[in-house]
């Protein structure tokens, strides 16, 4: 087996995989992409449906857990992330959300030069092939990642979307284009009747590219670091009892092992705040005190209601009725089983002063049994869900042991901030209109949770502590920031400050959570990631007067 390459991945999720396609592109790179999980042929990957199994799947998801805290009344909170080709896009909702402009231009004013929305628009394009209708000063069509809109149709999430508008919250033809505010159907990663992940879409064209590796079920344990310059990777492969192999990098090491890997390997190597390390047992080599610090992530309390005089997705997805289910979407007609966990997306504000919208909203005509999000109820029921775009409390990950068995400790610290208290009770209020709205009336039966008796703020606060949990949003670990800013961990070039030849090139970076789910934003990280890693001119900015 060779063990020199000129770039080693570490991790194949969003970022990762559009790193290798792009690194891999000059036939003179030799690019190693190192996997901790097996190949992709579990058939619930590319099903969409399937999400619901791969949730729960050890062989495919690490299956964290974070802390208790006093957001989430004291209880466990599950956090899966993708183990797979593909990582997190390959078990995620496959729902395509960039987030607001005005997100990006926050990393931006934040000393983050080449980070503006105007910048990175045409990296948006770039690797996007947007399926249907759109304006092509926002959107991409030549790129490797379809996005296609939801083509079912049902009659709850149609008076769904009549009942915002009647709020008020006006119909949007394209949440990712010029504006992100209002109602509409969700746009999905995917093509025809299967999950497009980025495995699918950047890596599949070019595994048999002569100068590019792929090896899974590759288990890092370690960057090796050797008088502060990245030098290799140390792993196992098969896992806990697999053969120890070192690689070495010829130019660069780049982590894209996601928001809770990048900083545990990171801290596995010696590398982050040095007091903490050392009373874990591990041996400092590198002081960088931001390592797990900045951990965001959107916490969504969800309301359900009985169903009357319609047939929901609860119903559908057992005995004969799911078999015909099956039966129509094998055929390639409209089918529960090509359908994400969310059809319904809505974007407003808390507040009438706020412009910059910082509430979403989504719809679903299911909903689960009381605490778990992977279980379908068997009485007929919907869910409204709610969070803030943009919460202000502070997370972190740290090594729980000098052992890269041990999964790290995990703390998002949900609800921790006032504004984020403040914001979710308002979720709550706007997602209760929205419920009980005219539109609705025809097929809603009853409030099952809360419950029409929770009225208060206080109230509502605790209904978020008691049955909030997480969408699956995490990101900021490793953030980017100019070098006055202490809790840096990478500069705009994603460069790991202090070390040379290391750069980390996934979600974790993110300075500020974007008003989005991360699966794009991630992509768009390993796109332009790549051109730094390249050495590239940017893309011309797209000035944009609106």
């Amino acid at each position: 087996m060779v063990n020199h390459f000129d770039y080693i991945i570490v991790g194949a999720g969003s970022a990762g995989c559009v790193l290798a396609n792009r690194l891999s592109a000059n036939s003179k790179n030799s690019v190693c992409l190192l996997e901790a999980g097996p190949s992709d042929w579990n058939p619930f990957i590319h099903i969409p449906a399937g999400f619901m199994k791969t949730l729960t799947n050890p062989s495919v998801n690490w299956l964290f857990k974070a802390e208790p805290s006093w957001g989430t009344d004291g209880r466990v909170i599950d956090i899966p992330r993708g183990k797979t080709l593909g990582g997190s896009s390959s078990i995620n909702g496959m729902v395509f959300n960039r987030g607001q402009n005005m997100d990006f231009d926050v990393w931006a004013q934040k000393g983050n030069k080449g980070w503006s929305y105007s910048d990175l628009l045409p990296y948006f394009k770039r690797y996007e092939n947007r399926l249907a209708e759109h304006d092509q000063v926002f959107r991409g069509s030549e790129g490797e990642l379809p996005i296609t809109d939801l083509e079912y149709r049902d009659p709850l999430c149609e008076a769904f979307i009549k009942g915002a508008v009647e709020e008020g919250i006006p119909r949007n033809k394209d949440y990712n284009g010029q504006f992100q505010e209002g109602v509409s159907y969700v746009q999905r990663t995917t093509q025809g009747r299967f999950r497009v992940s980025a495995a699918k879409a950047f890596l599949n064209p070019i595994k048999s590219r002569k100068n590019l590796t792929i090896i899974t079920n590759a288990f890092v344990s370690k960057v090796i670091i050797e008088n502060k310059t990245a030098t290799g990777v140390e792993f196992l492969k098969g896992g806990i009892r697999g053969k120890k192999i070192i690689l070495k990098a010829n130019k660069e090491v780049i982590l894209s092992s996601g928001v809770i890997k990048s900083p545990h390997l990171l801290q596995l190597s010696g590398i982050g705040p040095g007091k903490y390390l050392k009373d874990v047992g591990i041996d400092v080599i590198h002081d960088l005190k931001g390592v797990g610090m900045n951990l965001r992530d959107h916490f969504a309390p969800r309301l359900t209601a009985r169903a009357k005089n319609v047939e929901t997705i609860n119903e559908k997805s057992r005995g004969l009725k799911l078999l015909k289910e099956i039966g129509k979407y094998v055929l390639g007609k409209q089918s529960i089983v090509n359908l994400s966990p969310t059809l319904v997306y809505c974007f407003w504000h808390s507040d009438e002063s706020i412009k910059n919208h910082d509430l979403q909203m989504t719809f679903t005509p299911a909903s689960y049994k009381e605490g778990v999000q992977s279980t379908l109820d068997t009485e007929p029921g919907f869910t409204v869900a709610a969070w803030q775009q943009r919460p202000e409390s502070l997370g972190w990950v740290n090594a729980k042991s000098n052992s890269p068995f041990d999964a790290p400790l995990i703390q998002p610290n949900y609800l921790d901030a006032e504004e984020d208290k403040r914001v979710v009770v308002a979720g709550l209020r706007l997602s209760r209109r929205l419920m009980h709205s005219q539109a609705l009336s025809k097929y809603f039966d009853y409030e099952v949770y809360p419950g029409v008796n929770m009225q208060s703020d206080d109230e509502l606060l605790q209904v978020a502590r008691e049955r909030g949990t997480t969408t699956y949003h995490q990101m900021g670990t490793c953030r980017m920031g100019p070098k006055s800013d202490p809790t840096a961990v990478v500069d705009n070039n994603l460069k790991v400050y202090g070390l040379q030849n290391l750069r980390i090139i996934d979600a974790s970076i993110m300075p500020t959570m974007l008003s989005a789910n991360l699966h794009s934003g991630a992509t768009l990280i390993g796109e332009k990631g790549s051109d730094l890693v390249l050495g590239k001119e940017p893309l011309e900015t797209i000035n944009l007067n609106y």
